[in-house]
């Protein structure tokens, strides 16, 4: 039986990667979670309007929720749509997990013993911040280079 070599493998992923339908999936991928959050956020608005005053006692809660809102439902649809301003879409959606991370996932504020769990959502949120911050790198690129 033969092995692949690192051309097979390197070939293979220019083939994976270059697929026109892989850029607009993963786009998606990343930014589903917050679409369907700032869906449903919408289809129960006083929950989104008690989830701000409970997470991160921000007031006027009303306010913060549509703002909440809006960047997951803007900055979704930015990001899924691609082109130019998909990487406004991207620093958007990562300002805002920034913000809600620091808010409502500050486990060293948390009593002992839910400091675990909040630790661990803290630092999926700070994954989720940095894909989001190269996918904003990598779309400004072509938009700063084709001028």
């Amino acid at each position: 039986m033969s092995q692949a070599g690192p051309t097979d493998m390197q070939s293979m992923a220019e083939r994976f990667l270059g697929a026109r339908w892989v850029e607009p999936a993963a786009r998606f991928a990343v930014a589903v979670p917050f679409l369907i959050s700032g869906v449903a956020k919408i289809l129960d608005f006083e929950g989104s309007i008690a989830e701000v005053r409970g997470l991160t006692g921000l007031e006027p809660a009303v306010l913060f929720a549509v703002l909440v809102i809006l960047t997951q439902l803007g900055g979704s649809v930015l990001l899924i749509a691609g082109g130019r301003f998909a990487w406004i879409g991207a620093l958007a959606l990562a300002g805002f997990t920034t913000i809600a991370t620091l808010s409502a996932h500050a486990f060293w504020l948390k009593p002992e013993a839910e400091q675990f769990l909040h630790r661990n959502i803290f630092f999926e949120h700070v994954s989720i911040v940095g894909g989001l911050v190269l996918l904003a790198i990598l779309t400004f690129k072509p938009a700063r280079t084709q001028h």
